[in-house]
């Protein structure tokens, strides 16, 4: 097929209109209408003499790019079609097409801002929105405005709702419809039961989506484990005229290009990741079955740590899937779940920039010498993320104190390595770039336990050849090796994650950042007094360690001496539930050495004792209980009265109760004897405390002369009492204008009646009760007219 048979080519004319009279536009084409290989050589003859870079934001994409373009000029690859990806670079001076990736653009205009000598720069697969492509179509756009206005940018997009983004470049927007054949969708008639295993399900939806009777099967699933997974489910296809062959990142090029080509003698099953959505073609795909799941890189900013989640696509996500059957004959489209579950998926997957890690965008800023906010992004970057990944190049002297970069933060800056990598590669020498190689990648022994000095014979002759490639490569960009062994590595990378145990037989560790983290309770590692934790999966309380390797103290000490300072520490200790006062040597978060703390002032001890009460709940002595539960009753009809819920005093500790914390309690048994009366009626103030008194009043007087305390613990206030107390009483006792609710007990103490309308007991009730009590208990009075008879608390006097 030619360049002008594929579908783009009708687009052609408008593209190159857009550029004469914008400069710049937004191409929308679905997958397979031939953007990526088109469009760049369409451009190609506008500029006679400058270059065209395409952004591609995966490596499998831009070589594959490279390598078709190239077949179409009748050319090798690294004349006038070349490629840059992260460890391997096929360019020459006669390229004039640079497919690139993994930063490659990025690091182009932080070394020449004015990109001198590129005419066009072509971002692909945007949809995506992979952070590279957000952050260099931001600095493109900005080195366009201010030093080139003469450069070209063409983003490009299958499934991206495209006019924000056309919006914001002022851009034209031009739509190729594409030719694509009807592809069938069969949905399941039942969701999948929850204990059936992926591979399982998909295996056996495999089976059945082969008997429709042409074509290539493309099944998606969520990462590599389950691709080898379902491999081998399927394994006896092989022999029966099928060939299952995975595709995924990591795999060598040999073996991802076995998946992609053609393959005449045999049917072909390939079991890919989301990599082969949109941004590779797969010859002779007419069927794909769609596990429905991703796995998707997510940051928390609140931990510092970076976790790949599975979660289920989204419809923008499937629909490009089910795409993929029908770009040479009509197909059919197999989906592991319910029509009735379609309508739950999101619209579009989350960008990289609102959940991804950051720090490499926070340092190419820095080095830019602007901030988020000076810049045209799609969508603006996570202030949480952003703050994060500031405080980590800190840590790594990437940033001084102010944010400005720093020349170790240029350095560094000209690694293709995450910051934490290429500040370790700098700052041990060549001895770490086999470690850098190995933690760059997704980890090639998972069932070795979590310890990586079990994986340096990986980076021996018989180690994957690709590991021990990089290796070499990284090691001839880099200095002198400063002789620190793999621990002492690792910590410079990850000075936040050099984790002490804790107490307990848990293999738990506190790290220096101040999180916690786990290791399975069968692995050796646990027992090291002190780790580095390389690799953790951020989930939950305590993140579990997937890699981490034993430190000792005393290199620590050497490593961070600058940072390892003498705190004095007065604080609540949830474990032992008492204020603890030390003198504690720390690093970051860890322990390394205390002693006891005398002499310490009052308002520390208040401090840690308000942090004591936070965890233990607010102290409720039965005087402020009563005093609590009188303001709860008076606030249902007084809206004046200050917020005594617990969620609001306890967030508000330090502003009314801190004052009264003299001397502050210090263990939990003295915190919960601690009265808070006092901090509470000041809260409150006089006005409030007057309207109590009257109001809604402690006791109340009875015909006896007595006081009887009011209970306001439930639904009403309420008192009881001995029904001869009431006698003569003709009026029933308020409460904040309600009726108090009273409960009269026999002699006995046993409860006889309950009212709120005393003077319609005597009229009615009370004749009944008189009857019934008077035979049990004749020894106390029971007048026919309670009103006229005298209270008492006694019984008949005995007669003489």
């Amino acid at each position: 097929m030619t360049m002008s048979d594929l579908p783009i080519a009708e687009v052609l004319p408008d593209l190159h209109s857009a550029l004469r009279r914008a400069g710049c536009a937004v191409l929308q084409a679905p997958p397979g209408a031939g953007k990526t290989t088109v469009v760049p050589l369409a451009l190609l003859p506008t500029f006679p003499t400058g270059k065209i870079i395409m952004l591609e934001p995966r490596r499998i994409a831009a070589r594959a790019a490279a390598l078709r373009m190239a077949e179409t000029l009748g050319e090798p690859v690294g004349q006038q079609v070349g490629f840059r990806i992260k460890g391997e670079s096929r360019i020459s001076t006669n390229t004039r097409i640079e497919v690139v990736t993994e930063g490659v653009l990025t690091r182009m205009l932080q070394s020449d801002p004015t990109l001198q000598g590129v005419s066009a720069v072509i971002f692909d697969e945007f949809h995506e929105r992979s952070l590279h492509a957000d952050l260099g179509l931001a600095l493109t756009w900005e080195t366009r405005g201010a030093f080139r206005p003469d450069l070209q940018i063409v983003v490009m997009s299958a499934t991206l709702d495209a006019k924000p983004l056309a919006d914001m470049l002022n851009a034209p927007m031009i739509t190729s419809t594409g030719r694509a054949f009807p592809v069938t969708t069969i949905w399941q008639d039942t969701p999948t039961p929850p204990q059936t295993r992926l591979e399982t399900a998909v295996s056996n939806l495999v089976l059945k989506a082969i008997e429709e009777p042409k074509g290539g099967v493309l099944v998606f699933l969520p990462g590599e484990a389950e691709i080898r997974r379902v491999a081998n489910l399927l394994d006896n296809l092989n022999t029966c005229g099928h060939a299952v062959l995975p595709l995924f990142g990591a795999l060598p090029f040999v073996d991802q290009k076995r998946a992609i080509e053609p393959m005449p003698t045999k049917r072909k099953i390939v079991l890919a990741t989301s990599i082969a959505e949109t941004s590779l073609t797969i010859q002779d795909i007419r069927v794909v079955v769609d596990s429905g799941l991703t796995r998707r890189s997510r940051f928390d900013p609140g931990t510092g740590m970076q976790a790949l989640v599975t979660e289920r696509v989204s419809k923008a996500e499937a629909e490009q899937r089910k795409g993929r059957a029908g770009r040479v004959a009509e197909g059919w489209c197999y989906r592991l779940w319910t029509r009735g579950t379609e309508g739950a998926l999101a619209e579009f997957a989350p960008p990289e920039i609102a959940a991804g890690d950051l720090t490499d965008m926070a340092l190419q800023l820095a080095i830019w010498g602007a901030n988020e906010d000076d810049l045209a992004f799609v969508t603006p970057p996570s202030s949480a993320g952003l703050s994060a990944a500031r405080e980590l190049l800190r840590q790594l002297g990437a940033l001084d104190k102010v944010g400005r970069v720093t020349p170790h933060g240029q350095a560094i800056a000209q690694i293709p390595l995450h910051a934490r990598l290429a500040h370790m590669l700098a700052q041990a020498g060549k001895g770490a770039a086999g470690l850098a190689a190995l933690l760059s990648e997704r980890d090639p022994m998972r069932d070795a336990g979590a310890d990586l000095s079990a994986r340096k014979m990986l980076l021996g002759a018989g180690g994957p050849a690709a590991l021990r490639a990089e290796a070499k490569r990284l090691a001839l960009s880099t200095g002198r090796d400063a002789g620190l062994d793999w621990a002492e590595m690792a910590a410079l990378a990850y000075p936040d994650r050099i984790g002490a145990r804790r107490p307990g037989s848990e293999p738990r560790f506190l790290l220096s950042g101040g999180r916690g983290a786990r290791l399975d309770a069968s692995d050796a590692l646990g027992a090291a007094p002190f780790i580095v934790a390389t690799d953790l999966d951020g989930k939950g309380r305590d993140a579990r360690i997937r890699r981490g390797i034993q430190i000792s103290e005393k290199s620590i000490r050497a490593l961070f001496a600058d940072r390892i300072n003498w705190h004095e520490a007065v604080q609540w200790s949830r474990r032992d539930r008492r204020i603890q006062a030390t003198r504690q040597e720390r690093f970051g978060a860890l322990v390394l050495a205390e002693t006891p703390l005398k002499d310490i002032a009052p308002g520390r001890l208040a401090t840690a004792a308000i942090d004591g009460i936070r965890a233990l709940g607010i102290p409720k002595t039965a005087k402020a209980q009563d005093l609590l539960q009188r303001a709860a009753w008076l606030a249902r009809t007084d809206l004046t009265l200050p917020d005594l819920s617990d969620e609001t005093l306890l967030a508000g500790l330090e502003d009314w109760l801190m004052p009264f914390l003299m001397p502050p309690p210090r263990t939990a048994e003295q915190i919960a004897g601690f009265d808070i009366t006092p901090a509470l009626q000041n809260l409150l103030g006089p006005d409030a405390l007057r309207k109590l008194e009257t109001q809604v009043p402690t006791h109340v007087h009875v015909p006896t002369g007595r006081k009887v305390a009011i209970d306001y613990s439930g639904e009403a206030p309420e008192i009881s009492i001995r029904l001869q107390e009431l006698f003569g009483l003709d009026r029933h006792p308020l409460v904040a204008g309600e009726p108090l609710r009273i409960t009269m007990v026999s002699p006995a103490g046993r409860p006889v009646q309950t009212t709120t309308d005393l003077p319609g007991f005597w009229r009615t009730t009370y004749k009944d009760v008189r009857k019934d009590m008077r035979g049990r208990y004749p020894k106390h009075p029971w007048p026919e007219n309670p009103l006229d008879a005298v209270p008492t608390t006694r019984a008949k006097p005995r007669k003489s």
